[in-house]
């Protein structure tokens, strides 16, 4: 069996370390990530490094060496149309294709899916491309309260800004919605209003028509302990023995199901194939769930949580999805905790010419019981690594049967595996206060 993987994110490692577990891997980046170069060296593929928008390239690699299986989890080569290039060159491929991504790379039509499938779960918001209709438009949705900026288009998580954490105040936010509309012409606007409740996501798997659902998993997407500082594509992410959270009921977690399904039997019925995960974005409220947003793959870092608890055989999953066969019994995961924690270099998320050199002894980390998985860097040398871009370096996580012990396991192997000046966030695990239940 041959395998390809489309990308070169943590997210994209940790599916890779699965994937190479049963098949002979491929590779297609846009740089050379150390965890994946080395899986496919390890099990006898290839990899080409590329533009990872660019289908022509993809399927050409992906002919040239006869691939069996492909994996499409990235939300720019969805929005590109990779998946649709692969199929149409014969390709098994695992992943929406542009139509069906759509529900990640317009929030305007995620906003109109949502009201058609379950209104009550849309919050209140309006859509503005014109900078003469930004005030008013806030202050109807706001109703006496802050707002959500959300570009329409992909921002790799870091475009939305919130009013409180990112944004003074209404006003501020405002200026913030007229600025992305001046920066394109076809540029618009979500204006949302700001929900104060816990957030949680589901990395629901499917093969179109049959959806299996994961644990519940918990991202911390702002820079900063006790979430402060600016969005970012996020810092860390866990999950816990059961699949719920202190803020998530089982009422909140079949709900968020219910919903799910009933989105991807849309896009069905709109023929609009969908395969592979849609990461479901909630609020846990007190009346039930509200819609924040479906990507149309895995979160990232959320995917490292599932593939980290996954018990089954992935390549295998992988090919039931493909041919439309998915059952519950193809995909067990392990009743344990599972955190992840990125290290970032000091400026991130902030754009900086300066590269970070940092040092890291993977079977130091091994031996805390952790994973490391590598995203935006390079290998130097033997253990020896630099940053990449403006993106998060490298990820540990690991799986214990407490969130404390698998915390600690985090802990203890940045600590003595990874060294050189890289930040991170040392509360993931720690959850914000409960709400009273549906």
């Amino acid at each position: 069996m041959k395998s390809l993987i489309v990308g070169h994110g943590g997210r994209e490692a940790a599916l890779a370390s699965r994937m190479a577990e049963s098949s002979t891997l491929f590779a297609f980046m846009g740089h050379e990530n150390p965890s994946i170069a080395r899986l496919v060296e390890r099990t006898g593929g290839a990899f080409a490094l590329g533009k990872v928008v660019d289908p022509a390239a993809i399927t050409a690699f992906a002919v040239e060496h006869a691939i069996d299986l492909a994996l499409v989890s990235s939300d720019e080569p969805l929005a590109a149309g990779v998946v649709d290039a692969l199929q149409a060159a014969g390709i098994r491929t695992v992943g929406p294709t542009r139509a069906g991504s759509e529900i990640e790379w317009n929030k305007s039509f995620c906003r109109q899916v949502v009201s058609e499938i379950a209104p009550d779960a849309n919050p209140r918001y309006v859509v503005v491309d014109a900078e003469d209709d930004v005030v008013a438009a806030v202050e109807r949705v706001a109703g006496g309260g802050p707002v959500v900026i959300k570009p329409v288009g992909l921002t790799a998580g870091k475009g939305v800004r919130v009013v409180g954490p990112h944004l003074a105040d209404n006003a501020a936010a405002a200026e913030y919605a007229k600025e992305v509309i001046r920066s394109s012409p076809e540029a618009s606007v979500h204006i949302e209003e700001k929900i104060d409740s816990p957030e949680f996501t589901i990395q629901a798997i499917t093969d179109g028509t049959h959806t299996v659902f994961p644990p519940a998993t918990y991202d911390y997407p702002y820079r900063f302990e006790h979430d402060t500082g600016p969005g970012t594509g996020g810092m860390g992410s866990c999950a816990l023995p059961g699949g719920l959270f202190p803020f998530v009921t089982q009422a909140h977690y079949d709900e968020a199901c219910r919903i799910t399904s009933a989105a991807l039997d849309l896009l069905r019925a709109q023929g609009r194939h969908f395969s592979g995960c849609v990461n479901a974005g909630f609020f846990a409220m007190p009346d039930g769930v509200r819609v924040i947003e479906f990507n149309a793959r895995f979160g990232d870092p959320e995917a490292m949580n599932i593939m980290s608890l996954l018990e089954s055989d992935w390549i295998s999953a992988l090919e039931k999805i493909a041919a439309g066969t998915l059952s519950d019994g193809d995909l067990v995961y392990a009743d344990e905790a599972s955190v992840v924690a990125y290290l970032v270099a000091p400026p991130y998320p902030v754009a900086s010419p300066d590269r970070f050199h940092f040092t890291v002894d993977e079977q130091a980390a091994e031996a805390a019981g952790a994973q490391v998985l590598f995203s935006s860097a390079i290998e130097l040398a033997p253990g020896e690594y630099e940053t990449l871009g403006t993106s998060r370096s490298v990820a540990v996580v690991a799986k214990a049967g407490s969130l404390d012990a698998a915390r600690a396991k985090v802990a203890a192997a940045i600590d003595s595996a990874i060294s050189g000046g890289l930040e991170w966030r040392g509360d993931i695990g720690v959850f914000p206060t409960p709400v009273t239940a549906p």
